[in-house]
């Protein structure tokens, strides 16, 4: 075997120590030559108490010095993730770790990877039920040194992936009761509107327009020289407005709004005759403000075993991956509807001093109409609240998280493209404007045309939703006479329909975010359920007199 000048060759091999052995490998020792166990456990004993509620990375552990002590400190709501990305330092680990009391323990896992963000996903799946509120990271040796790069990428992906999970839980927590509302008034629409899934761009080149300031530079470009015929131009509803303005009329709008804030988007739009791609948990009146068909899609915004039911009887439109963001939602539904490349512009995940969102966006225009003496033109106030991202561009947390999640998704596929301009770096390839000109004159068009009218209603679309209505509505009457004390339960009923209603308590605190739900014996939790039942009975009455047709 090769050696170096330490002594120490390509390939790990153990020395013996004072206590235990050191582990010596590509020219250094990765443990203490004169007591390894006793250095471990000194590093240990300095991060002590271990807190609660956190997940703390070990990278490197070697063989295993320290975890058992690391193991006995450990808060009951707490996890110890071990990390190997060398593999024959993993395959010297292993063995040793595994003869180690504390490796059948639930909150322990050791996993070797290179790809941070498959650890991440790794931690979500092994932890599943458990809330960590943080990462933290244990350095018990020196092996972390030879893959420092990809421990630090790994310690933020963690973190970035707890921090979208509580993002997540507090937006469940205020939204979740309207999500689900609008998604029962938008069954409605299911018998008489097309799913996006009868939409196809082929191998059309497709431009996907966000909001954000850039949006301005790339339309101006375009004025200067219009895109080619044949690709097909998405945008978010906010853009909406701005393009009307320059007469750039989109074949699809995309929009997820729950609330009625985004009707805003399509003032003064509804003779355009826009088609709109529609998530189901939108608000409702979306899909008839710009007199175009309607396409609906449907995102799993929480697991719900209504979900489930809805797709055995095949009643569900196609399925998008929840990404919290109409800019992303727009870039993965044209992945879904053709082959071709997709470019991205106005898609910043950032803003400016004088500018939010583009011009002629609701929110500019707001600030012109408000404008006083005594009030500035520019969001001052958000960037006080921002960081500084560099090129006069600020960003908050939630559009940092929305900006890392859009390279997580769409970085390695090679079929999205940022067109260059402002913004901050998405994670995929930057191209010019000429550039994207030139990619889409010589890419083949063709796909679908877009209806202008509304589709064909359906009867018998009409009567198997209704007859899912009245199942679903006869669920929530048997279960409020068993609350109100009107029926005695079966053994398990009242299990199982809190269970088919998940709906009614998916939204509350302890609950969101997939934990499990407290017992059917728990009064004040089903006084809580109790509260919910009765305005969800009017929503799904609402629908089932709708069906009526």
């Amino acid at each position: 075997m090769r050696m170096n000048e330490s002594g120490c060759g390509q390939s790990p091999r153990l020395e013996a120590a004072g206590r235990g052995f050191s582990v010596c490998y590509r020219g250094r020792a990765l443990l203490s030559r004169v007591d390894p166990l006793r250095q471990a456990e000194r590093a240990v004993e300095a991060s002590l108490p271990l807190a609660a509620e956190t997940l703390y990375l070990l990278p490197s552990p070697l063989l295993g010095y320290g975890i058992p002590l690391v193991m006995r400190n450990l808060p009951p709501d707490s996890a110890l993730l071990c990390v190997e990305a060398d593999k024959a330092l993993y395959d010297l680990s292993v063995e040793h770790i595994a003869d180690l009391e504390v490796a059948k323990d639930d909150r322990f896992r050791f996993v070797r990877t290179e790809n941070p963000a498959a650890l991440a996903a790794f931690a979500g799946r092994a932890w599943k039920s458990c809330r960590f509120r943080r990462v933290a990271e244990l350095r018990l040796t020196a092996g972390w040194q030879l893959n420092a790069d990809f421990y630090r990428a790994a310690l933020c992906a963690l973190q970035s992936a707890i921090a979208t999970e509580w993002s997540n839980i507090l937006t469940l927590t205020r939204l979740g009761r309207r999500y689900m509302r609008n998604a029962i008034r938008n069954l409605c629409l299911l018998a008489e509107r097309p799913g996006v899934e009868s939409l196809d761009f082929g191998s059309s080149p497709v431009i996907v327009l966000g909001a954000g300031p850039s949006l301005d530079t790339f339309l101006d470009s375009m004025a200067r020289r219009p895109l080619p015929p044949g690709c097909r131009i998405l945008c978010v509803d906010t853009a909406l407005r701005p393009l009307l303005e320059r007469n750039v009329k989109p074949d699809l709008v995309v929009a997820l709004e729950a609330q009625h804030w985004n009707l805003r988007d399509f003032s003064g739009a509804g003779g355009w005759r826009v088609p709109v791609a529609m998530d189901m948990s939108a608000l409702p009146a979306t899909g008839g403000v710009l007199g175009g068909e309607t396409y609906m899609f449907w995102t799993r915004w929480t697991e719900l075993s209504i979900f489930e039911r809805l797709s055995g009887l095949k009643l569900l439109p196609a399925e998008l991956p929840p990404l919290g963001s109409v800019g992303l939602s727009a870039v993965s539904l044209a992945l879904h509807l053709g082959t071709g490349p997709v470019f991205t512009a106005g898609m910043d995940f950032a803003f400016t001093l004088d500018k939010y969102h583009c011009r002629g966006s609701p929110s500019h225009r707001e600030i012109l109409k408000t404008h006083t003496r005594f009030g500035g033109l520019y969001p001052t106030a958000a960037a006080a609240r921002s960081r500084a991202v560099g090129g006069g561009l600020y960003s908050d947390p939630a559009m940092e998280n929305y900006r890392r999640l859009f390279g997580r998704e769409f970085a390695g596929g090679g079929r999205v493209f940022a067109v260059a301009g402002s913004g901050t770096a998405l994670g995929v390839e930057r191209i010019s404007y000429d550039e994207v000109i030139r990619v889409m004159a010589a890419a083949p068009s063709g796909g679908a045309a877009f209806a202008g009218g509304r589709a064909a209603p359906s009867p018998l679309m009409y009567h198997r939703l209704r007859s899912f209505v009245e199942r679903e509505e006869g669920l929530l009457y048997e279960l409020l006479g068993i609350l109100k004390g009107e029926a005695v339960p079966s053994g398990g009923r009242l299990d199982s329909l809190l269970d088919e209603g998940s709906y009614l308590w998916a939204h509350f605190p302890d609950c969101a975010g997939g934990s499990a739900r407290p017992p059917s014996n728990d009064i004040i939790f089903l006084k809580r359920v109790r509260a919910e039942i009765e305005p969800f009975i009017k929503v799904w009455d609402y629908a089932a007199r709708r069906l009526l047709k």
